[in-house]
């Protein structure tokens, strides 16, 4: 059947507003999904509210009009809805879309892309409840797509539309290439995933069941203290910078400046950048980012470097802003450090260094409006922290900018341990090759994770890419005895738990630890399992997680995610000890709740709905799929201690 035959039906008003009555927390729900997740949970919560409310025709249609124009039975059962709430549901969709599309110099803006004046909340952030691992995952995934892509998942899994009907309402909602986006929602599900479309009903994605916390209190209070100062400075800046005189130049994407003050523009000025020179790193008591050296072909390109400073402390609406979590996204306290200025794949970038923060700016060639902003924290940082930086993304891989004293530079799979390292190119400022990215990989499954090797005078270390400016540093050895991916041992370890770094990507992570804590002779004769704790350290100290793994040696490949935890101090140097539990099926069909905690465990018990309790640092006992129950421990002090969550 055409997309002709199958066009929507006009309907009244009265029609629409009871289909949206109706269905309000439904079509709220799906505006939520579509809307883009880099508005933020608050935005996209009052955003899809505002979208769904209005959302009615404009015009009355007379309802014996309405019911005339309705097609005949072409549609498929499962496909046939009311037409009030077919109607309602198309404009949530092209508004939703609409919303998620960048607004351009040259475009006239949309309605859609802009913050919504109604619902409004003062004071107070508003977001759904926090789901589980599944809902994490799903989301992530999500975020991945195209809007046109989160439509097609959404009308497919949780609307339960055919794909011809999905490609109809599609069109109808403005999407230029319907097929297109109906492949990316088979990507998705190709990808698999616990609960898959069904998720989509889960309170994860409820925009209509919130949670409220303040906002800021304390810059809000100081907001209202500066708001009578402001509003006076304004009344006598606006006049001043009215007055014709040079400014400070083009500024690219930068939003209007708005004083005129001689620290700020002093630290806004390219001549006043601190540039290392190339050799002193070999003499200074420091090996981190304040000896790396200028380089790049452009860092005498003083119209560059004005416009990335300028974005810098005055990103405008274009520029596409990020910082890792606990990074302060603000301007430069003083002259900051320019560590590269150079065209890399198809654009400029330039970075810096202020001490806390390495900044990046990227430009395309030819077009200063299309600008990016990252931020990331970089305190603390050794000679392995500050090894390397990512300097660009592009077609599913990564180059790295490495440190002068970085005598070789590898890529190797990590999920092939018994590989070798394949030699990097670098260019004469240390720019490295492209390679594989495992934050950019598409397709289904966990099929390599490419790593960055370095050797400095110190020895190997492997460094993995999860989104963010600065590489983690990967490790593996109990905590406080890790050491460097170098043995194979270590590299046979990581090829079973790599896949599961996406728990932990953009997440401001310094580093990952790996170790086994336990071995566990499965039930039935079924071999032997090895628990593995992940510890992912952060650079703002606050905020680690803690990853319990399992696996079934010969039949399992790699480990699978048993317990996470944020903020805890299990697995790591301060409190060396782990205890989780799985529900794993046998081959004979039955089900077991197996457990293991870290040698310092003496004993387990575990109540509720499944009861047992043995000696030692494992248990296995028999359970029903889908058991729930409390894991204890007690270790040989008598101190009893809980399970990972």
């Amino acid at each position: 059947m055409s997309t002709q035959e199958l066009a929507p039906a006009p309907v009244d008003v009265e029609h629409a507003e009871a289909a949206l009555v109706e269905h309000y927390p439904r079509l709220v729900r799906i505006a939520y999904l579509v809307l883009p997740p880099t508005l933020g949970r608050n935005r996209r919560v009052l955003t899809a509210h505002a979208l769904v409310q209005r959302s009615l025709p404009r015009r009355r249609t007379s309802t014996a009009s309405a019911k005339a124009a309705v097609p005949g039975a072409r549609q498929a059962a499962e496909d046939a809805v009311d037409p009030g709430y077919a109607y309602v549901r198309g404009e949530v969709l092209r508004q939703a879309l609409v919303a998620g599309l960048p607004l351009r110099r040259r475009a006239l803006p949309r309605r859609a892309q802009f913050p919504p004046l109604l619902p409004h909340v003062w004071g107070l952030r508003l977001f759904p409840r926090a789901g589980g691992a599944d809902e994490l995952a799903l989301d992530q995934r999500l975020s991945a797509l195209s809007g046109p892509g989160r439509a097609a998942y959404v009308l497919r899994g949780l609307e339960r539309q055919g794909d011809p009907e999905v490609l109809r309402v599609l069109a109808a909602a403005g999407v230029a290439d319907p097929e297109a986006a109906l492949a990316e929602a088979d990507e998705v599900e190709a990808s698999g995933g616990p609960g898959g479309a069904a998720l989509l009903d889960s309170p994860e994605f409820d925009p209509c069941s919130l949670q409220a916390r303040p906002t800021d209190l304390m810059r809000r209070r100081q907001h209202g203290k500066a708001a009578l100062a402001a509003a006076a400075a304004v009344l006598v800046c606006g006049a001043l910078l009215g007055l014709p005189g040079d400014g400070w130049g083009r500024n690219g994407a930068a939003a209007p400046s708005y004083a005129r003050n001689p620290a700020a523009e002093a630290a806004l000025d390219p001549a006043g950048l601190k540039r290392v020179g190339p050799d002193d790193w070999r003499l200074s008591s420091r090996t981190d980012f304040s000896v790396w050296p200028a380089r790049g072909e452009l860092t005498g390109d003083s119209a560059l470097l004005r416009r990335a400073l300028a974005v810098w402390a005055r990103p405008g609406p274009t520029v596409q802003a990020s910082a890792t979590p606990g990074t302060p996204p603000g301007p430069p306290m003083g002259p900051a450090q320019l560590l590269f200025a150079g065209q890399v794949d198809a654009a400029r970038v330039v970075l810096f260094h202020d001490g806390l923060r390495v900044v990046r700016y990227a430009e395309p060639v030819g077009d200063t409006s299309g600008a990016a902003l990252d931020f990331a924290r970089t305190d603390g940082a050794d000679a392995v922290g500050s090894a390397a930086l990512v300097v660009s993304r592009a077609a599913g891989n990564v180059r790295y900018l490495t440190a002068p004293w970085v005598t070789e530079a590898a890529v190797r799979d990590l999920l092939v341990p018994g590989g070798t390292a394949r030699a990097l190119v670098r260019d004469g400022y240390g720019v490295t090759e492209p390679i594989p990215s495992p934050v950019t990989e598409r397709g289904p499954g966990c099929t390599r994770w490419s790593v960055l090797q370095v050797r400095d005078g110190e020895g190997v270390q492997v460094l993995t890419d999860l989104g963010e400016l600065a590489p983690a540093r990967l490790t593996s050895g109990p905590p406080g005895h890790a050491a460097d991916v170098t043995g194979a041992a270590a590299r046979e370890r990581w090829a079973r738990v790599a896949c599961q770094l996406a728990a932990v990507r953009s997440h401001g992570v310094r580093s990952v630890n790996a170790w086994a804590y336990a071995t566990q002779r499965l039930p039935e004769g079924a071999g032997r399992a090895e628990w593995v704790c992940a510890r992912a350290e952060t650079w703002r100290g606050t905020g680690s997680r803690s990853l319990a793994l399992f696996r079934a040696t010969g039949t399992m490949r790699v480990a699978v995610l048993a317990a996470r935890s944020e903020g805890t101090p299990a697995c790591g140097v301060r409190e060396p000890r782990v205890l989780a539990g799985v529900v794993w099926q046998a081959r004979s069909g039955g089900w077991w709740l197996l457990a293991a905690g870290s040698e310092d465990v003496a004993s387990l018990e575990v109540t509720g709905a499944v009861r047992g309790r043995a000696e030692g640092n494992v248990l296995a006992v028999k359970a029903a799929q889908g058991s729930r129950a409390d894991l204890t421990g007690t270790l040989r002090d008598g101190t009893r201690v809980g399970a990972l969550r």
